[in-house]
This record gives C-alpha cells, sequence and structure tokens, in this order.
C-alpha cells in the first residue's frame, strides 16, 4: 500500500527510487524528437506521446534536420487525405493540404516541392504500409518498405522540420527511432542539436 505523505512527496519532487525506471524514461522522452504541439494546426490530433497525427491540418516535428543524412519513418494507420515530408516554419499547418513551403509526398502519388508538382509516384500506397523518409540537404527521398520510390524532390534550402497532414479521417503513425524499416546506408535517425556538439 503507498504511503499518502509519499505519494503527495512524489507528486511534488518527482517520483523516488522505487520508481526511477519510469523516470528516467520519462525523461528520455522529453529529449527525443517527435510532432510538436507548438507547432500544428488548430483541428490536429496528436496522440501516443506526439507520434500519432490525426484530425484535419499538419504539424511539424519539435527538432529541424542539422545532420548530413537524416531518416523517420510514417506509417500509414488510417487511409485518407495525407502528406507526408518536409517543411520550413513557414508552412501553413491550418490547412489541408499543407503545400507552400512544404515539399511532400501526398496520398494520391503527387509528390509537391514548394507547389509545384514534381511528379506522381505510381505505386499504391495502401492502410498498413510504411512509408521511409531519407533527406541529405539535396534530395529528399521516399521509400516503400525498403524500396525507394522513383521521384525525389531536389535543392530543398533552408531549415526544414518533419512535416505531416492529415484530413479525411487519415492517421499517420511516425517513427523517428527504432525503425520497422532498415534506413538506408548512411542514414540515421534525426539528432538534436545539442547532440551534434
Amino acid at each position: 500500500m503507498l504511503n499518502p505523505f509519499r505519494a503527495c512527496l512524489e507528486c511534488l519532487q518527482g517520483p523516488s527510487f522505487s520508481a526511477t525506471e519510469s523516470y528516467a524514461h520519462l525523461r528520455e522522452e522529453v529529449h527525443c524528437v517527435k510532432l510538436d504541439t507548438n507547432f500544428m494546426g488548430n483541428e490536429v490530433v496528436l496522440l501516443k506521446a506526439g507520434t500519432r497525427i490525426c484530425g484535419a491540418g499538419g504539424a511539424l516535428a519539435t527538432a529541424p534536420i542539422v545532420q548530413n543524412k537524416a531518416y523517420f519513418q510514417v506509417t500509414i494507420q488510417q487511409s485518407g487525405i495525407w502528406g507526408i515530408g518536409v517543411a520550413t516554419r513557414s508552412a501553413d499547418l491550418t490547412k489541408s493540404p499543407v503545400v507552400e513551403n512544404a515539399y511532400m509526398l501526398h496520398h494520391d502519388g503527387r509528390v509537391l516541392s514548394n507547389g509545384e508538382e514534381v511528379g506522381t509516384i505510381t505505386t499504391p500506397l495502401n492502410e498498413g504500409d510504411s512509408i521511409g523518409i531519407a533527406f541529405d540537404h539535396i534530395d529528399l527521398k521516399f521509400y516503400k518498405g525498403e524500396e525507394e520510390l522513383p521521384i525525389t524532390i531536389p535543392n530543398i534550402r533552408g531549415q526544414v522540420y518533419p512535416c505531416a497532414f492529415v484530413d479525411d479521417n487519415a492517421i499517420l503513425d511516425f517513427k523517428f527511432r527504432t525503425f520497422d524499416l532498415h534506413p538506408p546506408l548512411g542514414y540515421e535517425e534525426i539528432m538534436l542539436e545539442q547532440t551534434l556538439l
């Protein structure tokens, strides 16, 4: 039985020695990349500790891509209207689709670079598919499973963040580390700026 005084003290000071593992886990989650509640549309809902997006609108991740080769993964949990890729903080996240200042693969296979269509991917993108996104500050590449999709977005300039938009009941799950798929050779999880020093 939990001592009421200890419970009150833990509430004020944080977990005690008996809960150290849980506290360490919470501290680790604070320092990992996730979708950002400060940079999302008004009708967006973020769940599962900032790794699931649903509702209507867009959201950016908590950290920009600063290293040479970064990778993250998105799983389509429920079909609808969606887009995944990267965007600047200037992107309008209240709209769906997010187009300006965004570089994305859309649910219908269209690949858009700052509002201009680069091409269309004919490979079907269905519920349950995992899409890998690899960015090397030159090209943005997309993978279905571990197979590279044929269209890339070149010459992206400026500071960009992982980004997604959803509408029409779409649900997307992000993985910023501990991937289900193997990243392309040389690519790794997004590092926070302080870990680069």
